[in-house]
């Protein structure tokens, strides 16, 4: 059974894409890059900022990320004034899962920062048994994030579970070993996340909890 939940961030839990995709197009525009079309940008949310960058400007140079990486931090505070809201169903569900006493966990491209700033706007500071961000270890799909979790509460890879949105996530997953969740309405298509063999494509988060219980 899985006792430990991965959960990425942006695009499974939050309904941010659109605003990320916003602040990377200002920063560049502000730099001097060309701002990439709001697909391209949505496509490389859930990596860490360099590689996320690296991607997206293929040539970048060092002081130009520097740059682009101030300029998105003072655009995403702006815009995310009031944060982005939780996709349906998430709260509750979260809120039901960790009641049954699964351990509840992010596995994130944000950097610890902008996560501990969303903690804060949202009163999570307390919820979440345990989080990472890429900014503290190896970006996605990495599967160091994994592990430190999987070590930090003693739980072996099969006992977990990584619920994301994008290729980066289940990538992560099967390099970890763990089992995987996919959910269809953020980043990437189900079509794409399907080539991982997660145990499930939702379409709606708060199918995960049936879904849980229906695999284990």
């Amino acid at each position: 059974m899985a006792k430990l939940l991965i959960f990425d961030w942006d695009g499974t839990l939050c309904d941010s894409l659109s605003r990320i995709a916003l602040c990377i197009r200002c920063a560049a525009e502000e730099i001097g890059l060309p701002p990439p079309p709001e697909h391209e940008a949505r496509e490389i949310v859930g990596l860490g900022l360099v590689d996320a960058l690296e991607r997206l400007f293929p040539g970048i140079h060092m002081d130009q990320i520097l740059a682009m990486r101030d300029s998105y931090s003072r655009h995403f505070v702006q815009h995310d004034s009031d944060p982005s809201p939780f996709f349906e169903g998430v709260q509750e569900t979260l809120e039901a899962l960790k009641d049954e006493g699964y351990l509840l966990t992010v596995a994130t491209g944000k950097s610890r920062r902008g996560l501990n700033r969303v903690f804060e706007a949202r009163k999570l500071n307390n919820f979440f048994h345990g989080s990472r961000c890429a900014d503290e270890t190896a970006g996605k799909p990495n599967p160091l994030m994994i592990h430190e979790l999987l070590d930090d509460f003693g739980v072996s890879a099969k006992d977990a579970l990584m619920i994301g949105d994008t290729e980066f996530d289940m990538e992560m997953a099967v390099n970890a070993g763990t089992p995987r969740i996919a959910v269809s309405y953020g980043a990437h298509s189900a079509d794409r996340l399907k080539k991982y063999q997660p145990l499930a494509c939702i379409d709606d988060f708060f199918e995960i909890k049936n879904i849980i219980k229906t695999i284990y």
